[in-house]
């Protein structure tokens, strides 16, 4: 490997230390019914008992177990259906000797200790027989049964999902403490590019900072801001100084290679951001460091070198401050359906089509990090170590699935 060249971890453990150390950002409170995605920040401990009284988990008849305690299929026991209790409705008392007729979620009466499921009646409504013996608390739901008043329920680092939600608004949770999610100042850099809807000769609209906006929001931070900047070091940190009030990290784009124009390296290097080459096609110009206290993470300009650097670098790290669980990508391997080769000395994340029900994966357009048609096709990354140079065809490579 090139000595100039940086390893790809390095680069990952450098932008995964930059948000950490910035990560004191305190936790929120939010309504629980908006909370889907989110982490807990703190334990939820449960109001009220779950479910909150006895009610039946069948539909059939509650009654006394000692009433029906000698019925079978040849010695059915009859009883006076006293009354009916239709989910939503109260209760009231069972007389010995009688029963209710009862749906699915009613509260049980007072007196009733078991439920006898319509299938073992006749569904009589004046008069039921009943063909089955019940001992008490069959098909009774009861009070706490599953959550009793100050149980712990959802522990701090909880990912919120449907369940959760599920069970918030069951115990009628209003709002519960998260944490704070991760606010991203997106910047695309270069007088190419045109906020006209139809560009000049040689503008260029900024593809990037709608891809990496969505890709922030994907990872579960919030791209707050979303801008643009002309070739202009004094515009560009001026820009900077009036945009970081609220901001966890500033992403750019462009400006961070070896041309004439690179704004962003000449306006942050002399502040305190490194610029180094990573062994990696493509993306291998980064630039990470602090402005002014903020954490700034520098991704080459093309758009697939830019999208590929921040699933490697970027995303990782957004989602471990956030603490999302699964930081990375899942990983598969997946036999290539055609021989590729690599560039010798760097990591390649080349773009690919997983079939997952026969296992293969097919590399999808030129490796080029300007193939913005192809990057858009693609639903993995074909993760290609440094040190191999050919991968032939049928052969097993790592997969990164985007989709997961």
């Amino acid at each position: 490997m090139t000595a100039a060249l940086l390893p790809v971890a390095d680069h990952q453990a450098r932008v995964l230390s930059l948000l950490a150390d910035g990560s004191a950002r305190a936790p929120e409170s939010v309504p629980a019914a908006g909370a889907a995605g989110r982490v807990l920040a703190a334990a939820v401990a449960s109001p009220e008992p779950l479910p909150a009284f006895d009610n039946s988990a069948m539909d059939g008849y509650a009654v006394r177990a000692a009433d029906v305690a000698g019925a079978g299929a040849d010695s059915p026991v009859r009883l006076t259906v006293a009354g009916e209790i239709p989910a939503g409705a109260a209760a009231g008392t069972l007389a010995p000797g009688t029963a209710h007729r009862i749906m699915t979620g009613a509260p049980v009466p007072a007196g009733a200790d078991a439920i006898v499921e319509v299938e073992q009646t006749d569904g009589g409504t004046d008069v039921v027989t009943v063909r089955a013996a019940r001992e008490a608390g069959s098909f009774v739901r009861a009070r706490g049964g599953d959550v009793a008043v100050g149980d712990p329920v959802l522990a701090a680092g909880t990912l919120v999902g449907p369940a959760q939600l599920g069970l918030l608004a069951a115990l009628g949770v209003p709002e519960i403490e998260v944490r704070a999610r991760p606010r991203v100042l997106v910047v695309s850099t270069g007088s190419e590019l045109a906020a006209d809807p139809r560009p000049e000769l040689g503008q260029i609209r900024d593809a990037n900072g709608a891809m990496l906006a969505a890709a922030v929001e994907d990872a579960g931070a919030v791209a707050v801001r979303r801008l643009w900047v002309a070739d202009d070091v004094p515009a560009f940190l001026a820009l900077l100084d009036a945009e970081l009030d609220g901001i966890d990290l500033v992403l750019t784009s462009g400006g961070v290679s070896a041309g004439a124009y690179e704004v962003v390296k000449d306006g942050l290097g002399p502040r305190g951001i490194e610029f180094v080459k990573v062994a990696m096609q493509p993306g291998m110009p980064q630039g990470a460091g602090r402005y002014d206290g903020v954490p700034v993470v520098c991704l080459p300009g093309n758009p697939v070198s830019s999208l590929v650097s921040f699933e490697v670098f970027v995303r990782p790290a957004l989602r471990a401050v956030a603490g999302l669980p699964r930081t990375t990508r899942p990983v598969v391997h997946a036999a290539l359906t055609e021989a590729i080769e690599s560039v010798p000395g760097k990591r390649q994340l080349r773009r690919g089509r997983l079939d997952r029900a026969a296992g293969t994966v097919r590399p999808w357009g030129p490796p080029g990090s300007g193939f913005l048609g192809w990057l858009a096709g693609a639903d993995c990354l074909l993760d290609i170590p440094a040190d191999v140079t050919a991968v032939g065809a049928g052969e097993p490579v790592a997969v990164w699935d985007l989709t997961g």
